[in-house]
């Protein structure tokens, strides 16, 4: 029987994260949180750059999203400072600030730990499995020295442990201080190291599969050591 050979499928731009494999309990997306995460990853692997201009056009052929997706995205990213909007100059990716990280870390540490005990306490057996497997990837790409996979592990990471959290003030809260220090460890990743990352995103992960709240928040507290260790050596360098 004659078999036929299908011709590949161009390729087209895809979401930020679709390397990382969704977990199985991951509900179905909006167009604009996909946009979001989109431009998210955009900006806080720098490929827009700090106080660049955003011209939306330009993004749609880019993402290949469509205009109303991506136009609500840039407005929730306004809202949070991701994007700043100014007279005359439209749209731009907001600048980074030294001095303001640190109140950017302090912070987040405050709503990691919070919702670290949500998820400790609400996850399910499924997210348990899935948060240990992304911080495990993480692991596995620090060690080769894979940059992109490692952010899309700890993206991927980030996305099992809000929605396992139940608590949406604090994700909503917290998502863009996240961003933020991933622009920031792209910046100036020569200061950091990426094996210690993935540890302490491991002691995280095991703590909220452990179902122990001390042990979940005692992984976001190293967590947040991290970033203020990095940050710290930045500022002084």
């Amino acid at each position: 029987m004659a078999t036929t050979t299908k011709k590949p499928t161009p390729a087209k731009a895809r979401p930020a994260v679709a390397s990382a494999k969704a977990p199985a309990t991951a509900p179905k997306r909006r167009a604009a949180d996909v946009a979001y995460e989109t431009l998210e990853e955009l900006i806080s692997t720098l490929q827009l750059q700090p106080g660049s201009q955003v011209v939306e056009a330009e993004l749609v052929q880019r993402t290949q999203l469509g205009r109303t997706p991506l136009r609500e995205a840039l407005l929730r990213m306004v809202s949070t400072g991701l994007i700043v909007q100014q007279p005359r100059r439209g749209l731009l990716v907001s600048g980074i600030d030294l001095a303001d990280h640190l109140d950017v870390v302090q912070t987040r540490r405050v709503l990691e730990s919070l919702i670290a005990a949500c998820s400790a306490r609400r996850a399910s057996e499924q997210q348990r499995k899935d948060i240990v497997l992304c911080a495990k990837r993480m692991v596995r790409a620090a060690a080769a020295d894979r940059l992109d996979d490692y952010m899309h592990a700890d993206i991927a990471l980030d996305r099992v442990n809000h929605a396992a959290s139940q608590n949406a003030s604090a994700v909503k809260a917290v998502v863009p201080l996240i961003v933020q220090c991933r622009r920031f460890w792209y910046a100036y990743r020569h200061a950091g190291d990426i094996t210690e990352g993935a540890a302490a995103h491991m002691q995280l992960a095991e703590g909220i599969a452990s179902g122990v709240e001390a042990e979940a928040v005692a992984g976001a507290e190293r967590l947040s050591d991290y970033l203020l260790g990095f940050t710290e050596r930045v500022i002084a360098n």
